[in-house]
């Protein structure tokens, strides 16, 4: 497979959106921004998000929503920009809209029931207009908060607890006809599938087991953030070992490896077909474009 550098110099990017455009936007956690990277490589800075902006997404307003984790503190390995813990000064975190033409930001949710929010990561839309988010929690030296994943009301009316605790909740995405919803745990390597029963609302776990459990991938493998294929499959970011796994109900794995860089943290579709694919490399702060060999699922909003 072919991967093609389509921007370089990013500072810690995910959350990648493929806009109709051809142009990717996407969050730069370290220099907190929302960033627009053209076709041909320039960056277009859209909004300041200070804090952590994370996952992103197009709602059905055609603004941006940004999972924003309150910041990290940073350090470098071996050549890598990489994150870790909570920043001095760190207040928590937040679910934020970004209207694309003007750049304003508007913070939507800070707390679900009166908890505060710790580090939203990944969000996603279903067909009626809500959305659904992890909350990777925040760790320290000596402690680690527990996950979990939300629902909530693009017009910041609504937000719920669908299901936790979960252990460093990340990706998120919905599977075809929105029947599935899938997270991936960074810190477990684990993929879940719940089955919806309405929007926002899953199935009751039976016995001990919260889900149907997809993979626990082997050896040290982390996941990050995911995206779904056409054919159910779930496609994750797996880090440590730098590439993409794609995971299915029936347990198979296959795994895609990336160039240069073991913190690969997203990926999304785009283009006529949808097997054109954009992938963050996020320790090297890159960008990739590659021709994916199954097509992506088409989500239900997009600019």
């Amino acid at each position: 497979m072919k991967f093609t550098k389509l921007c370089e110099g990013l500072e810690f990017p995910e959350g990648p959106i493929a806009m109709a455009d051809g142009s990717v936007i996407l969050v730069e956690i370290k220099r907190q921004t929302l960033t627009r990277v053209w076709p041909d490589g320039r960056k277009e800075v859209i909004a300041e998000l200070p804090g952590g902006p994370n996952g992103a997404a197009i709602g059905p307003d055609g603004a941006v929503y940004v999972c924003n984790n309150g910041g990290f503190n940073w350090y470098e390995h071996d050549g890598l920009d990489l994150p870790h813990g909570a920043p001095e000064g760190y207040t928590g975190g937040s679910i934020q809209r970004v209207d694309l033409d003007t750049g304003a930001v508007t913070t939507l949710y800070s707390e679900c029931d009166g908890a505060p929010l710790r580090g939203p990561n990944d969000l996603v839309f279903d067909a009626a207009g809500g959305f659904y988010f992890t909350d990777l929690g925040k760790s320290t030296r000596t402690h680690m908060d527990h996950g979990a994943f939300y629902y909530a009301q693009p017009d910041g009316s609504h937000i719920h607890r669908v299901y936790g605790p979960m252990i460093t909740t990340n990706g998120i995405g919905l599977g075809p006809q929105d029947k599935s919803v899938y997270v991936a745990e960074t810190r477990t390597g684990r993929v879940w599938g719940f089955d919806i029963t309405a929007p926002g609302q899953i199935e009751k776990p039976k016995g001990l087991v919260p889900g149907r459990l997809l993979t626990t991938l082997p050896d040290y493998q982390l996941l990050d953030s995911l995206a779904m294929q056409a054919d159910g499959r779930v496609c994750v970011a797996t880090l440590i070992s730098g590439g993409i796994t794609i995971v299915g109900e029936d347990h198979s794995t296959e795994f895609i490896k990336v160039p240069d860089d073991p913190y690969v943290t997203n990926i999304c579709f785009g283009g006529a077909d949808m097997r054109d694919a954009w992938i963050t490399a996020s320790g090297t702060g890159t960008l990739y474009h590659c021709r994916w060999p199954h097509a992506g699922l088409k989500l239900h909003f997009n600019g």
